[in-house]
């Protein structure tokens, strides 16, 4: 396993593999690696020659410094996991300099128009504009011909399509299921955060979107009192809801009467700690 922390290296190695044309996989991360971004990287391993992970806790995508300061950082565990996978290139950027050089204040960045600022962007005012920079400068950096993402951060993962889509980047973009804890808990690095009696409440969210996909699933359509009800029962629980949202799968929208897949997309406080989960269904039977 190589571990490079500087552009200018990377692009030296690469351009050699390039011209070998092997195929390229990145998983791009922000480190403290978890049992889901190692199914992130199974996945590339099974379908790439060579898998790239990157490893930067981008600043641009922080709207609060304090959580940017928080964040969770575990280089060296990071690097003994990867190992043990067999992982063929770690790219670190030790310091946002070498990712950012005049600093974020005068970084040229990327918006994706309709997806920034909706849902989790209103949450979030900045966030998307940073991972679709930060992914951009991966992507013109790397090359790849695969790139690998999780289902967790749905709305991250819509935005890397019509990133990807619009900016006619040549790269298959690859969504792998969300990896639980055996109590439904989303794995997250901010799971961290929780203390013990937090941890034993936080897979409420889940079981309240499991609870609405089934009402959705016996047909009830009236998707604005399905939300009011999974909001009173995750504030009786002592999970604060920051945004609660049922949209068209496809289009992020409002469902509509040709909808066909819906996506539950949740947001929750546990006291200081904020979680996000997706649960997606499919309507096919009921428009037939």
């Amino acid at each position: 396993m190589i571990i490079i922390d500087h552009p200018n290296i990377l692009s030296q190695i690469l351009k050699k593999l390039h011209q070998k044309n092997r195929c390229i996989a990145l998983v791009p991360t922000m480190g403290n690696l978890h049992a889901g971004h190692m199914s992130l990287v199974k996945s590339a391993k099974a379908q790439a020659d060579i898998v790239i992970v990157s490893i930067f806790i981008n600043p641009m995508q922080f709207n609060c410094k304090n959580d940017l300061e928080s964040y969770p950082r575990t280089l060296q565990e990071d690097y003994e996991k990867l190992l043990s996978h067999n992982i063929d290139i770690v790219f670190s950027p030790i310091e946002n300099k070498v990712m950012y050089p005049k600093g974020l204040e005068t970084q040229s960045f990327i918006e994706v128009p309709n997806i920034t600022s909706i849902l989790e962007g209103k949450s979030r005012p900045g966030h998307f504009r940073g991972v679709a920079t930060i992914i951009s400068k991966l992507f013109n950096l790397i090359k790849p011909n695969i790139v690998f993402f999780g289902e967790k951060d749905f709305q991250q993962l819509f935005l890397i399509r019509q990133l990807v889509q619009d900016l006619n980047y040549d790269i298959q973009v690859i969504g792998i299921p969300t990896v639980r804890a055996n109590d439904g808990l989303a794995l997250s690095s901010r799971n961290r955060f929780l203390s013990q009696s937090q941890r034993n409440k936080a897979p409420i969210l889940y079981k309240v979107m499991l609870y609405l996909a089934k009402r959705i699933k016996k047909g009830e359509m009236r998707y604005d009192l399905l939300l009011k009800e999974a909001a009173l029962q995750l504030n009786e629980q002592g999970l604060i809801p920051d945004s609660l949202e049922i949209c068209d799968a496809d289009t992020l929208t409002l469902p509509t009467s040709t909808t066909q897949r819906l996506v539950i997309l949740f947001s929750v406080w546990i006291e200081k700690t904020r979680l996000i989960d997706n649960i997606q269904v499919n309507l096919y039977h009921y428009h037939s």
